[in-house]
Protein backbone atom coordinates (compact mmCIF):
# COMPACT_ATOMS: atom_id res chain seq x y z
CA UNK A 1 0.00 0.00 0.00
CA UNK A 2 1.07 3.61 -0.72
CA UNK A 3 2.28 5.95 2.15
CA UNK A 4 0.77 9.73 2.39
CA UNK A 5 -2.25 11.41 0.94
CA UNK A 6 -3.40 10.81 -2.76
CA UNK A 7 -1.91 14.31 -3.84
CA UNK A 8 1.36 13.47 -2.55
CA UNK A 9 1.48 10.46 -4.77
CA UNK A 10 0.33 11.67 -7.66
CA UNK A 11 2.81 14.93 -7.12
CA UNK A 12 5.68 12.57 -6.32
CA UNK A 13 4.95 10.38 -9.85
CA UNK A 14 4.48 13.30 -11.66
CA UNK A 15 7.90 14.49 -10.92
CA UNK A 16 9.89 11.25 -11.83
CA UNK A 17 8.27 11.90 -15.34
CA UNK A 18 10.40 11.00 -18.48
CA UNK A 19 10.89 14.87 -19.84
CA UNK A 20 12.60 12.93 -23.13
CA UNK A 21 10.77 13.13 -26.73
CA UNK A 22 9.18 10.27 -27.58
CA UNK A 23 6.40 8.79 -30.24
CA UNK A 24 4.46 5.56 -30.00
CA UNK A 25 2.76 3.91 -32.52
CA UNK A 26 0.07 1.26 -30.62
CA UNK A 27 -1.67 -1.52 -32.45
CA UNK A 28 1.10 -2.00 -35.48
CA UNK A 29 -0.09 -4.74 -38.15
CA UNK A 30 3.45 -6.55 -37.42
CA UNK A 31 4.74 -9.01 -35.32
CA UNK A 32 7.29 -8.02 -32.48
CA UNK A 33 10.05 -9.71 -34.03
CA UNK A 34 9.70 -8.47 -37.33
CA UNK A 35 9.84 -4.97 -35.72
CA UNK A 36 12.80 -5.74 -33.41
CA UNK A 37 14.96 -6.39 -36.35
CA UNK A 38 14.31 -2.79 -38.28
CA UNK A 39 14.84 -1.47 -34.49
CA UNK A 40 17.99 -2.67 -33.89
CA UNK A 41 19.49 -1.86 -36.83
CA UNK A 42 18.93 2.09 -35.88
CA UNK A 43 19.59 2.36 -32.24
CA UNK A 44 21.47 4.19 -30.75
CA UNK A 45 22.47 6.02 -33.84
CA UNK A 46 21.65 10.02 -34.70
CA UNK A 47 18.54 10.82 -36.05
CA UNK A 48 19.67 11.70 -39.71
CA UNK A 49 21.45 8.56 -40.30
CA UNK A 50 18.68 6.50 -38.84
CA UNK A 51 16.33 7.69 -41.21
CA UNK A 52 18.26 6.71 -44.22
CA UNK A 53 18.73 3.45 -43.00
CA UNK A 54 15.22 3.16 -42.80
CA UNK A 55 14.46 4.25 -46.23
CA UNK A 56 16.62 2.27 -47.86
CA UNK A 57 15.50 -0.93 -45.49
CA UNK A 58 13.29 -3.04 -47.49
CA UNK A 59 11.25 -4.79 -44.50
CA UNK A 60 7.66 -3.37 -44.27
CA UNK A 61 8.17 -2.96 -40.47
CA UNK A 62 10.87 -0.11 -41.76
CA UNK A 63 7.87 2.49 -43.01
CA UNK A 64 5.82 2.06 -39.86
CA UNK A 65 9.16 2.86 -37.96
CA UNK A 66 10.44 5.70 -40.42
CA UNK A 67 7.29 8.03 -39.82
CA UNK A 68 7.07 6.92 -35.93
CA UNK A 69 11.19 8.66 -36.28
CA UNK A 70 9.68 11.20 -38.13
CA UNK A 71 6.76 12.24 -35.58
CA UNK A 72 9.18 12.03 -32.51
CA UNK A 73 11.61 14.39 -33.99
CA UNK A 74 8.51 16.79 -34.87
CA UNK A 75 7.71 16.43 -30.94
CA UNK A 76 11.54 17.24 -30.29
CA UNK A 77 11.01 20.73 -32.28
CA UNK A 78 8.21 21.57 -31.50
CA UNK A 79 7.32 20.81 -27.97
CA UNK A 80 10.82 20.68 -26.34
CA UNK A 81 12.59 23.53 -28.66
CA UNK A 82 15.28 21.09 -29.61
CA UNK A 83 17.52 20.98 -32.70
CA UNK A 84 17.23 18.23 -34.58
CA UNK A 85 20.84 17.83 -35.82
CA UNK A 86 21.77 17.28 -32.17
CA UNK A 87 19.02 14.25 -31.82
CA UNK A 88 20.00 10.94 -31.72
CA UNK A 89 17.64 7.32 -30.53
CA UNK A 90 17.87 6.86 -26.75
CA UNK A 91 15.31 3.99 -26.71
CA UNK A 92 13.52 1.80 -29.50
CA UNK A 93 11.29 -1.35 -28.46
CA UNK A 94 8.25 -2.85 -29.60
CA UNK A 95 6.42 -4.39 -27.14
CA UNK A 96 3.21 -7.06 -27.43
CA UNK A 97 0.23 -6.04 -28.42
CA UNK A 98 -3.46 -8.10 -28.83
CA UNK A 99 -3.38 -10.52 -31.14
CA UNK A 100 -6.08 -11.28 -33.74
CA UNK A 101 -7.32 -14.76 -33.83
CA UNK A 102 -8.56 -15.77 -36.90
CA UNK A 103 -9.55 -19.24 -39.08
CA UNK A 104 -8.78 -20.77 -41.93
CA UNK A 105 -10.78 -23.60 -43.63
CA UNK A 106 -8.40 -26.43 -44.43
CA UNK A 107 -8.85 -29.97 -46.06
CA UNK A 108 -11.21 -32.72 -44.83
CA UNK A 109 -13.35 -29.96 -43.00
CA UNK A 110 -10.30 -29.04 -40.03
CA UNK A 111 -10.12 -25.33 -39.25
CA UNK A 112 -6.48 -24.22 -38.65
CA UNK A 113 -6.03 -20.90 -36.29
CA UNK A 114 -4.29 -17.97 -37.66
CA UNK A 115 -2.77 -15.54 -35.76
CA UNK A 116 -2.70 -11.71 -36.92
CA UNK A 117 0.03 -10.55 -34.22
CA UNK A 118 0.28 -6.76 -33.18
CA UNK A 119 2.90 -4.71 -31.14
CA UNK A 120 3.18 -1.34 -29.37
CA UNK A 121 6.24 0.70 -31.59
CA UNK A 122 8.10 2.95 -29.05
CA UNK A 123 11.05 5.60 -29.83
CA UNK A 124 13.03 8.21 -27.26
CA UNK A 125 15.52 10.69 -28.32
CA UNK A 126 17.63 12.23 -26.82
CA UNK A 127 20.21 14.96 -27.24
CA UNK A 128 23.97 14.51 -27.59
Amino acid sequence: MAKGHRSQIKRARNAEKDTRPSAKLSYARVSVQKACYVLDSIRGKDVQSALGILTYNPRYASTLVKKLLESAIANAENNNGMSAENLYIAECYANKAPTMKRIKPRAQGRAYRIEKRTSHISIVLDER
